[in-house]
């Protein structure tokens, strides 16, 4: 699924064409700084019915968040330099007791997910607006 964002109004359309399609546990998020992840994660906390003020995990590495189907968990692996920091904050829990797990920069810890379901979707700034693309 191929979508255009021209203004910050325009999340809540895609976010409304995502949900629908969420069948996995697990959504990494990818984008350059300042593309749009934090303001789409939280369009789409706010529809999966949290109520949770939703910032930014980058000092964090981790937030979490209530919904009404369980918990959110809210990664930032930017700062993690290998798969053994990865692990080292206790990843894998996490995804065990998640509804769902949002992580943006997941490129260290990527090939760690296979076989595991997961959505990838990538946001794509141009400047001018946002491309993103959902799989």
């Amino acid at each position: 699924m191929e979508l255009k964002i021209n203004k910050i109004e325009d999340w809540q359309a895609v976010v409304e064409k995502i949900i629908p399609q969420l069948q996995h546990p697990i959504l990494l998020l990818k984008g350059n700084l300042g593309a749009g992840k934090t303001t789409f994660t939280q369009f789409l906390l706010k529809n999966l019915g949290s109520e949770d003020e939703v910032s930014s995990p980058t000092y964090s590495i981790v937030n979490e968040y209530s919904s009404p189907k369980g918990k959110i968990f809210h990664f930032d692996l930017y700062r993690l330099k290998n798969i053994d920091e990865v692990y080292d904050i206790g990843i894998e829990e996490y995804l065990d007791n998640a509804y769902l797990c949002i992580i943006e920069w997941p490129e260290v810890y990527e090939e760690d997910l296979y076989g595991l379901e997961y959505h990838s979707m990538s946001i794509l700034n141009t400047g001018e607006s946002r491309e993103i693309t959902f799989e």
